[in-house]
């Protein structure tokens, strides 16, 4: 048994996360740390699907983070996401509360679960040129001489990863005034899979349903103080609406766009989670069909085989 100091919900867009992860921190005396990239910014609520409501459970607001942060228009980045996380996470410990990472933006989630790129260690080409044609046997061997281990155990098994933990080794041994302090993350990954009928049935309601609840209207109203480019960046719901005012797209244009798009934004979610798992996390997959207390069942079963203490704290 070893202590869980990092809950990890993800999935694909519409299974249903943050209300997973708003119950386990009802249950386990947890805060949310959004893990979503564009839920960072304010006014922009239906497009970015924000579910306030997920949020209260059993009559309580669950705390969370990184919902809310900065204005439209701003543009927010893996690393200040790592910065940010980071104060999360350690004002949640400090409370003696268990941080939950709730989220579908891949990058965001896997820039924390690999703990090291918690700190940005620009790329060292001339270093990685030197390296290139070394066994992977003689890579794990050098980077194990650095006085200071830098790492994750899966960076040991794939080049790539040894190669970037090298430099990042490399780089705080030529400063080292540079101050290391980022948690050791020992997470328990929780995904949620509704399969790709239903997700695909879920994403099409969730739409036309944002659209009745006034979607149109929320990218109109931004538009007014955004200019257009900077909501062609952030994508999907945001670039084809604006796109339909502009009258670049009619609306039947605009909707089969936005499904299509969508749905290859969903597929491309679990791409990403599938090659997570392939380079070393485990990830413990969740039937987004199950029931609410079917899901937390399992979850819970889930906890209890992996830390003793911490099931201890379930709250029923």
């Amino acid at each position: 048994m070893s202590r869980i100091n990092l809950i990890t919900v993800l999935g694909p867009t519409a299974s249903g996360k943050t209300k997973i992860g708003a119950h386990l921190a009802y249950r386990l005396n947890g805060e949310i740390i959004s893990a979503d990239s564009r839920q960072v910014y304010k006014k922009m609520n239906l497009g970015t699907g924000k579910d306030y409501q997920d949020y209260i459970v059993n009559s309580e607001k669950i705390p969370y983070h990184l919902v809310d942060i900065h204005e439209p228009g701003y543009k927010y980045n893996v690393f200040e996401f790592q910065k940010d996380f980071l104060r999360a996470y350690q004002q949640i410990v400090k409370r003696k509360k268990m941080p939950i990472l709730v989220g579908g933006t891949g990058l965001y989630i896997q820039a924390v679960l690999d703990a090291y790129q918690l700190i940005h260690v620009p790329v060292n080409q001339t270093l990685r040129d030197e390296l290139s044609e070394r066994s992977q046997d003689e890579l794990v061997s050098l980077l194990k001489s650095y006085p200071l281990i830098l790492h994750n155990t899966s960076d040991l098994l794939h080049k790539k990863r040894t190669l970037r933990a090298i430099e990042i080794a490399d780089y705080y041994q030529k400063h080292p005034g540079i101050e290391i302090n980022f948690p050791k993350i020992n997470p328990l990954i929780i995904g949620i899979n509704p399969g790709r009928a239903a997700r695909r049935k879920k994403i099409s309601e969730r739409l036309h349903t944002r659209l009745k609840e006034g979607m149109i209207e929320e990218v109109s109203g931004l538009l007014k103080t955004v200019p257009r480019d900077d909501l062609l960046f952030y994508g999907l719901e945001y670039k084809m609406v604006t796109l339909y005012l502009n009258g670049e797209l009619t609306y039947k244009e605009m909707i089969e766009k936005l499904e299509i798009a969508i749905h290859q934004y969903a597929k491309r979610q679990m791409t990403w989670f599938r090659r997570m798992e392939k380079s070393g996390f485990i990830i413990h997959w969740i039937d987004g069909l199950w029931s609410l207390v079917e899901k937390l069942d399992h979850i819970h079963t889930i906890i209890g085989k992996v830390d003793s203490q911490l099931i201890n704290q379930w709250k029923i």
